[in-house]
């Protein structure tokens, strides 16, 4: 894979080469058996806690207009599914982040099952309420909010449709 299909998958050229590329390999895999990428071991990129449930997140860029897709982990209660925008503690905002804010509808692919979704960021007491599950489940999103001086955006997608549980 040349580095510049790298740098669009992972979304950020300012990852490191190896995240990249394991980035792109369960891309790739999602792409080929969405059900065995669903579940994804991110300590292939340093990121302990074993398994964690991934979907696919396709959106479109906001200065092309291109349908870009990106892979991220999810927390999920009841109807509800979040992600997280924390692009490891670096200083700026993930690509696929700022794509949400300029266009909010998306689609989401959680294994084979795919629907329609609004992104909406989470703020005040439905954000701090979301944040003290997901770092229970993930505690590295604190070392990652620790890293940055910016808030780490919670993103629920509103889905058109619910997976089954």
């Amino acid at each position: 894979m040349s580095r510049d299909e790298l740098a669009i998958v992972a979304g950020a050229d300012d990852l490191p080469e190896a995240v990249r590329r394991a980035i792109a390999e369960h891309h790739e895999q999602y792409q080929r058996d969405p059900e065995a990428a669903h579940l994804w071991d991110p300590g292939v990129i340093g990121v302990p806690g074993g398994p964690v449930p991934c979907l696919l997140l396709h959106h479109v860029g906001r200065k092309s207009g291109r349908r870009l897709n990106s892979i991220l982990q999810y927390y999920r209660r009841g109807d509800e599914v979040v992600i997280v925008a924390s692009k490891g503690g670096l200083p700026q905002h993930p690509v696929w982040y700022l794509n949400l804010l300029a266009q909010p509808d998306c689609e989401v692919q959680i294994g084979r099952f795919r629907t329609h979704a609004r992104a909406r960021t989470l703020t005040g007491a439905e954000r701090e309420a979301w944040w003290t599950r997901i770092v229970a489940e993930q505690p590295v999103q604190l070392e990652y909010q620790a890293r940055t001086t910016r808030e780490i955006p919670v993103v629920v997608l509103e889905l058109a449709e619910v997976p089954p549980a």
